[in-house]
Order: C-alpha cells, then structure tokens, then sequence
C-alpha cells in the first residue's frame, strides 16, 4: 500500500488537467507549486496535507487523494 500519489496523477483525477500530457506540459512550464515552491518534476509524490497550487488557488492533498480547495 502507498501512501502518496504522484503529482501528474492528482492533477488529473482532480481535474486540474484533462490529459496526462497537459499535467506534464503545467509542471513542465513551472504553473505548479507544491508547498509553495515550484514543482518541475512530473512524479512528484504527494502526501497528505501537502499543498498544491496552480492558478492562484490551492489545494490540500487528502488521505482520500481527492481535492479541498482552500
């Protein structure tokens, strides 16, 4: 059992992206922050609590792997 999900994932079951490469393609420009520091690397692994920001709204990573907007 894991206990993380990878950044390019949560963007997409959370609907921050439509496509893996569109998730790509927005860590890859440098639009992601996680835990206020920008994020470059595609499988980045998310843990609960950590906080992931994209157009200015952020997003708390849940045990669940679903998204709370702050």
């Amino acid at each position: 059992m894991t206990n993380y999900i990878e950044l390019n994932t949560f963007l997409k079951i959370n609907c921050l992206a439509q496509t893996g490469g569109q998730a790509k393609l927005m860590i890859q420009e440098k639009n992601i922050k996680v835990n206020n520091e920008v994020e470059t690397r595609n499988k980045r692994k998310l843990r609960e609590n950590d906080v992931v920001e994209f157009n200015g709204k952020k997003y708390t990573v849940e045990s669940s792997v679903c998204l709370k907007e702050d």
